[in-house]
């Protein structure tokens, strides 16, 4: 039985800065060799000049319409945590952050969205469950690094309603406001500001914030609720594709896409979503994988968070770093194995941001009609076989390779 092995580095490419990319620069004879064997081109994952993010990426590259599937991060993100989501809940994407000043907490300033980058709030989240009261019952987890998930559940909920996190620095914590007139939206955003206003009297005398303090750290000691959401159902998979999924992950959003969908989640100790991940193990267990299960994601999150950052050497050093831990993929029998290597957008150093340019994308297995592509890069993919491609386009042409596609007419 033929296999699908998808690898996506998460905001691999880039605009230029004085005429380069980390990418295009970086060594990386591996990638470079995945281009030569491979057919080449550029792909929009949602549509041409449409930014997308990581999460309606992935479901454009499964195969997932994200305009029919996808109702907001929350849902997501919470299913990557582990929380059984389930109708009626609404689940929210948590961000610990840092805020300063006097007052209520929608009075004071965010200083820093992720608390300084915090790794460990297991604490933190413990102390909330404990001590915070509502009206509904409520499930709050941790996710990777600074992030988590909350969900509320309980009867006349709604989704529609805003954000807390007002997504920059320097801009007061936002109230939740109810999106329409309904008093399911209004009693929710009600719940919430509750949960804000406890949440944050109880982070802020927590032990560990006051010690972090004495350190020089940011306190971690807000709770930033944005992207809420209901989940819709969502086919499975293996329904949709006759085909078992699994995703290796380090961040708690892609985890969360492959359970969406109704995936194996394969946990990789030391995967950490960050440029100290452990790559080879990463990498170790996606050929394994390719032994039980019909399509792997392999995901790779590094690259994003060092384009957020601006760091350009950075995001090239890791670049390189990946190119040597993905050596082994090189060895695949790929008359057994169809390999997509991509991206699921841009996230340019000179931007710090998602962008709507394309990315590069290179296929490869038995049969397909090399181009005259040899390196991996923004410059030049577009120069390839498969021209301009969408990213739900990708999973076609993987299942046409592996004889999975049915005829389309007579």
């Amino acid at each position: 039985m033929k296999r699908i092995l998808m690898v996506i580095v998460d905001g691999l490419a880039d605009r230029p800065v004085d005429g380069k990319t980390p990418l295009s620069i970086a060594k990386k004879p591996n990638m470079d060799k995945i281009a030569a064997i491979g057919i080449n081109g550029i792909m929009d994952t949602i549509a041409p000049g449409i930014r997308p993010g990581s999460d309606t990426a992935h479901l454009a590259l499964l195969g997932y319409d994200p305009h029919r599937y996808y109702s907001g991060r929350g849902p997501i993100e919470a299913a990557g945590t582990g929380i059984d989501v389930k109708p009626g809940d609404v689940a929210f994407r948590v961000n610990f952050g840092t805020v300063e000043g006097e007052g209520s907490i929608f009075d004071k300033v965010v200083v820093d969205r992720r608390a300084g980058r915090i790794s460990d709030t297991d604490e933190l989240v413990k102390a909330v469950i404990k001590g915070v009261e509502l009206d509904v019952e409520f499930i709050l987890r941790r996710g990777s690094g600074h992030r988590g998930a909350l969900v509320l559940r309980g009867e006349h909920l709604s989704d529609r309603i805003g954000d807390t996190d007002p997504h920059k620095m320097g801009a007061k914590v936002l109230k939740c406001k109810a999106l329409d007139s309904s008093r399911e939206a209004e009693k929710t955003a009600e719940i919430v500001n509750s949960f804000m206003e406890q949440s944050h009297r109880i982070l802020e005398s927590h032990p560990l914030n006051a010690e972090r303090a004495k350190k020089g750290l940011l306190k971690a000691n807000a709770i930033l609720l944005r992207g809420a959401g209901m989940c819709p159902h969502v086919p499975s998979f293996e329904e949709k594709y006759g085909m078992k999924l699994a995703v290796i992950a380090g961040t708690t959003l892609i985890k969360g896409v492959g359970r969406i969908v109704g995936g194996d989640v394969i946990e990789v100790e030391g995967a950490t979503g960050n440029r100290y991940t452990n790559l080879g193990g990463k990498v170790e267990a996606a050929v394994n994988a390719l032994k039980t299960h019909d399509f792997v994601l392999l995901h790779f999150k590094a690259t994003d968070e060092l384009g957020h950052d601006g760091d350009f050497d950075g995001k090239k050093e890791f670049i390189e770093n990946l190119d040597m831990a993905i050596r082994p993929l090189l060895e695949l029998n790929f008359s057994e194995v169809c390999m997509i290597f991509t991206a699921d957008h841009s996230t340019p150093v000179a931007i710090r941001e998602h962008t709507g340019d394309p990315v590069p994308i290179a296929v490869v297995h038995e049969g397909v009609r090399t181009d005259e592509v040899k390196a991996f890069s923004e410059f030049e993919a577009y120069k390839g076989g498969l021209c301009r491609i969408q990213g739900k386009d990708a999973m076609n042409i993987a299942l046409d390779l592996i004889d999975r596609m049915e005829k389309f007419g007579a």
